[in-house]
């Protein structure tokens, strides 16, 4: 498997789906599925059963994965979508994620 585009705390624009056209911060990678938990995305509801934390019980809205070829990241210069290059970093050690459309590094 190639290494993933995406990153915890990155933030995504969707590009298909439900939801495309909405953007959001990535809350947890599934790397062994390929999805990604993305903040107020894909979100779908639960029926909970009654427990400490909910002890009415019920019905819970919460975010289900979403797979990452429907994810492109957002430009931190532009704010608009574009996808993720890697490059060596000045001190050619290590490589660091940049975003092909404005060339900024990703942090």
């Amino acid at each position: 498997m190639s290494k993933l585009h995406i990153k915890k705390g990155d933030t995504v624009y969707v590009n298909s789906g439900e939801d495309k056209g909405k953007t959001g911060r990535v809350l947890k990678v599934l790397v062994k599925e390929g999805r990604a938990l993305v903040e107020g995305i894909n979100m779908v509801s639960k029926s909970t059963k009654p427990n400490a934390k909910n002890p009415q019980g019920g019905i819970v809205k919460q975010e289900a994965a979403i797979h990452i070829s429907n994810l492109n990241l957002v430009d931190p210069k532009t704010g608009k979508p574009t996808r993720v290059g890697r490059r060596e970093s000045s001190d050619g050690r290590t490589f660091v994620r940049y975003a092909k459309k404005s060339g900024e590094e990703i942090k």
